[in-house]
């Protein structure tokens, strides 16, 4: 049952990466049509001052924005597709259709038992206008229940099929007829049970609020903790899109959770200064400076013998992190060998979010420096913040490496350039993945053909291709579900497929292979022989 229960929170992790990942893309654009529209970068280059830049910002921000207000449909589709098992491009498209379905059905539903509020703002009513239809405020929970409804149903019936007269109603036409009478009741069931989900979330929330710093410092924490199980996603997605993380009207609409408010205060003009719920999304002081004050502590910790060999390592895997956000590399260097190094790092990362709420800080920085000086730079200071920001982030910088320099010299930790003979630590650059396949190709040809070698090594230090279910990645993991988990080899993986770490969880197998996760994906399913499953 745990182990049942434990799959089910991986795929659905992995799942909630289709909508998840391309939000920020919007935001990153939304920020962009505002460079051409802030008035105080006007007035500094006056070439921006004229219709067609300025209307082109405004046409790049007011349409992307539209995607935060249907957030609900998005999650339907994307977790739908995320979660069915095949045919998934048809999955989603019946997802589309059953969340039509659902809010017209429970609008006339609560028309019929006249519960629809008539008044001129639903501000404050428990419901809202999605698509034009007005329904209880669901937020993005709708979009997941009926993604995760619509996936159950197709994958249990997407390959019935019928003789005769019947046939043209098979595979998945099926699903949607099957789909209609459970979203209809669904719609109905939830307009008498909802209010009550709502007010349990409306206290969450407040509790969290409520808790003020505290509350900051174990959300920060524990998103770092739970890296290990690769379910950290569940942790700040629900205050990145529901109201968990903050209520806000933004232009005379109501906006949801962190990320949406900030997104829709980026697109207005009028908006001074952030609301403070952009707290919530501020998870990158450890990403962009206190991992690197605990990368200079390894290396100065490092044998003398082996400080090149670590500074060949580590500065690979700094820039990553910097730069995009992406810690795993760093942190699976020393999260087995030194799980103290990994608690003190939790707790160091929740710490920082609460200083910048104790000084106002109301800058963006989930990841890295990209997204950093994207976001809050054409904002400007007085919107942001964000010089504070950064003072934080050196601040911090010094604490980590104060911090894990003592700890690793005075508890011997085997971190980087420490390891005893035969336990070499070893971290994988993209740089040193492209060098390992331009050794052995000079042409497209034999590319493949390095890419195989790779995907080999990788499917027989997993046991074997039958010993691998599943084939999916995240955003730095190839995660898999092996029959015999016991039969994989970590140390082959580590040292010679470039993983940072391996994660091994009952069946469910995690392998950190960092950015160039996506082409280890594609290398792995093509040596198996496999359609890729996204």
């Amino acid at each position: 049952m745990k182990e049942k229960l434990m799959n089910g929170m991986q795929r659905f992790s992995k799942a909630m990466f289709i909508p998840v990942l391309i939000l920020p893309i919007a935001g990153i654009l939304i920020a962009i049509g505002n460079l051409f529209t802030n008035a105080k970068l006007i007035e500094t280059v006056p070439f921006l001052d004229n219709p067609i830049t300025m209307g082109f910002g405004m046409i790049l921000s007011g349409s992307l924005v539209s995607i935060l207000t249907n957030l609900g449909l998005i999650f339907c589709m994307g977790l739908a597709v995320g979660l069915a098992n095949k045919k998934k491009s048809e999955a989603g498209f019946t997802a589309v259709l059953g969340y039509l379905v659902f809010i017209n059905a429970m609008n006339k539903f609560m028309e019929l038992n006249g519960s629809l509020f008539e008044g001129e703002s639903l501000q404050g009513t428990g419901q809202t206008m999605v698509m034009g239809v007005q329904v209880l405020d669901m937020g993005v929970f709708l979009g997941i229940i009926l993604g995760i409804v619509t996936a159950l149903v197709h994958n249990k019936f997407c390959e019935k099929e019928f003789n005769n007269a019947f046939q043209i109603y098979g595979g998945t036409r099926f699903v949607f007829i099957l789909l209609i009478p459970v979203v209809v009741l669904l719609a109905i069931l939830f307009t008498y049970i909802w209010p009550f989900f709502q007010g349990g979330i409306n206290s969450l929330g407040t509790l969290i609020n409520q808790s003020g710093n505290f509350g900051i410092f174990l959300y920060g924490s524990l998103e770092r903790l739970l890296i290990p199980t690769g379910l950290h996603h569940l942790v700040y997605t629900p205050f990145l899109y529901t109201s968990l993380g903050g209520i806000q009207e933004v232009g005379g609409q109501i906006f949801e959770g962190a990320r949406n408010i900030y997104f829709a205060e980026i697109a207005d003009p009028s908006v001074s200064i952030l609301s403070r719920s952009v707290i919530w999304d501020a998870r990158g002081i450890s990403k962009m400076f206190g991992l690197i004050g605990a990368c200079l502590a390894m290396y100065h910790t490092a044998s003398p013998e082996n400080k090149n060999k670590a500074k060949a390592i580590l500065i690979p895997a700094v820039v990553t992190s910097f730069i995009a956000g992406v810690t795993e590399p760093i942190e699976f260097s020393f999260m087995f060998v030194a799980p103290l190094l990994f608690i003190v790092h939790a707790v160091l990362s929740g710490l920082s979010m609460v200083v910048l709420n104790l000084l106002s800080v109301r800058a963006i920085g989930p990841n890295g420096f990209i997204d950093f000086l994207l976001y809050n730079v054409p904002l400007g200071i007085e919107k942001t913040g964000w010089p504070m920001y950064v003072l934080v982030g050196i601040m911090f910088f010094a604490i980590y490496y104060m911090t894990f320099r003592f700890l690793i010299t005075k508890f011997k930790f085997k971190t980087i350039g420490r390891e005893d003979t035969g336990e070499e630590t070893k971290l994988y650059s993209k740089g040193e993945y492209n060098e390992s396949k331009t050794k052995k190709t000079s042409s497209s040809a034999v590319e493949e053909q390095g890419d195989t070698g790779l995907a080999s090594a990788i499917v027989g230090a997993l046991g074997g291709p039958d010993n691998i279910n599943t084939v999916t990645n995240c955003y730095t993991r190839l995660r898999l579900t092996l029959n015999h988990p016991d039969k994989v080899d970590e140390i082959f993986l580590k040292n010679n497929t470039g993983a940072s770490g391996v994660i091994i969880k009952d069946h469910n197998v995690h392998v950190v292979y960092g950015l160039q996760v996506s082409k280890v994906r594609k290398a792995v399913d093509h040596y198996l022989g496999r359609e890729s499953e996204e």
